[in-house]
């Protein structure tokens, strides 16, 4: 008779090439080398997120190290934000809970990813999934602070304590307090370390600890398996945007006049039409539009691989080789677009048909003149890449208020400090801050923008931009005293 229901074992821990570890190799790892460094939370998790138990994995003090950089403090700096800024509007818990068919559709949108992950997570802890337990709260993680809370962090910027930033605070301590809630299991320590502070030192009459707590119940009222689909489309179509700026080397702080994108489906044009706003604004443009094929952005070109479908085909090469280079421009751009979504194509020649497959034929894009493009299983993103003056002017003072706000931050003032600017800086420069001074004393805090040295006492630093000498002033305006 046992005293357990389940075991479940690691396979074979191998070192970071692959290779069994033996002391004889010396490359064994020293457990405490890797608890020293980065806890036995990010020990633990590593192991649990690796792979299905009984497999081989690989293991070194590095691989735990990425846990720490990729989730452990994605997780904290959210945690950070929000207790910052809960502390500095004095936000209670307690506080009568705004409805949540009332709130903003971000706040139900990470809801219904919440109340979906506590039901998976659960059903997954009961079947004895390791990796099922671990993962989805990474992917959660992710998409809380790198979509909902990137997205919302105006609302808890805003001044006045409406409805809408009290829905925001209540949206955010939920996702928190549920998953220290889900982690209490395979992270202890951080589990533990997020409920005292948001749960057991708030509420007198809850348990002091998380590993006394209920676990976490989860509201199928709440799932929206529509919203959550629409707004994964529109993250795609975002990382997509991202992927084709980077291959223009432009900067997202850099705006741009317009993103046009081509869907998989009839389906998916008015939910892109829907998000609009939100794409736009994460990837920085004016305009965003869907088009009907990628015709005015892009051109594809077919290249049969001989080694690959020349095996295959044998004598019938030639004659389809020739159909996928030269065919129809529509019929290319069709084969191509299937072809790049990992599709099969059917190719017919002479009254006879082929079946070429994405391994056998390389995809070639041009982008056509004045356009960035990525595409990726049947979508494609196309940025206009054209710069008016206007449109500089605007990077230049994004990027003017990026040093303002790093010379914040060296100089150690308060989120909720407000400073007075001065700067001297090139034309180019110049004339970009005049214009858009409003936009840039409004995101930095700033009573006053001056183009003046460096005040007296003020924190300053000299700073190059777009190729022009800038040299920033900041200084803490003192509150009034009575």
């Amino acid at each position: 008779q046992t005293d357990f229901k389940n075991v479940i074992c690691l396979g074979h821990i191998l070192d970071e090439q692959g290779r069994k570890m033996s002391k004889s190799l010396g490359n064994i790892v020293e457990p405490w080398s890797v608890l020293d460094k980065y806890g036995a939370d990010a020990f633990r998790w590593y192991m649990y997120t690796a792979g299905p138990p009984g497999e081989p994995r690989r293991f070194s003090v590095e691989l735990v190290g990425e846990v720490v950089r990729s989730f452990t403090l994605t997780l904290w700096n959210v945690y950070s934000f929000f207790v910052t800024y809960a502390n500095l509007d004095g936000f209670d818990p307690a506080s009568e809970r705004v409805p949540v068919e009332q709130r903003d559709p971000l706040d139900r949108w990470i809801l219904s990813e919440l109340h979906s992950l506590t039901r998976d997570v659960t059903d997954a802890y009961e079947r004895y999934d390791v990796p099922a337990t671990t993962r989805p709260i990474e992917q959660f993680v992710d998409r809380l602070s790198n979509w909902y809370l990137r997205r919302s962090r105006r609302r808890f910027w805003k001044g006045e304590s409406d409805a809408d930033k009290q829905a925001a605070y209540q949206t955010l301590y939920e996702c928190l307090v549920t998953v220290g809630k889900l982690l209490a299991p395979t992270m202890p320590f951080m589990a533990e370390a997020l409920y005292r502070n948001l749960v057991a030192q708030q509420d007198d009459s809850a348990p002091e600890s998380v590993h006394l707590a209920f676990w976490p119940e989860w509201d199928e009222a709440l799932i929206d398996a529509k919203l959550m689909d629409d707004m994964r489309l529109a993250q795609r179509l975002v990382s997509l945007g991202h992927a084709a700026r980077n291959s223009a080397n432009l900067k997202v702080r850099q705006p741009l006049a317009e993103a046009v994108f081509v869907v998989r489906s009839d389906a998916e044009r008015p939910v892109v039409e829907a998000l609009e706003s939100t794409i736009a604004e994460e990837l920085n443009v004016k305009q965003v539009r869907v088009a009907a094929s990628a015709e005015e952005m892009v051109s594809y070109k077919l290249n049969p691989l001989p080694q690959v479908l020349g095996r295959a085909l044998k004598g019938d090469f030639p004659k389809v080789q020739r159909a996928l280079r030269e065919g129809a421009p529509d019929d290319v751009e069709r084969w191509a677009k299937a072809l790049l979504a990992g599709e099969d194509v059917t190719v017919e020649v002479d009254g006879q048909r082929y079946t070429v497959t994405p391994e056998q034929v390389e995809v070639q894009q041009e982008a056509a003149g004045g356009y960035a493009v990525a595409e990726d299983y049947g979508y494609l993103a196309a940025l206009k890449t054209e710069l008016t003056d206007e449109l500089i002017r605007e990077g230049l003072a994004r990027e003017f208020v990026r040093r303002v706000q790093t010379l914040r931050k060296d100089a150690d003032f308060e989120i909720s400090d407000r400073i007075t600017v001065s700067y001297q800086a090139g034309e180019q420069v110049r004339v970009a801050v005049q214009a858009h001074a409003d936009y840039i004393q409004a995101e930095t805090l700033a009573d006053a923008l001056a183009e003046a040295p460096p005040e007296d006492g003020a924190y300053s630093e000299a700073f190059e931009i777009d190729g022009e000498d800038v040299v920033i002033g900041v200084r803490r305006v003192q509150p009034r005293t009575l």
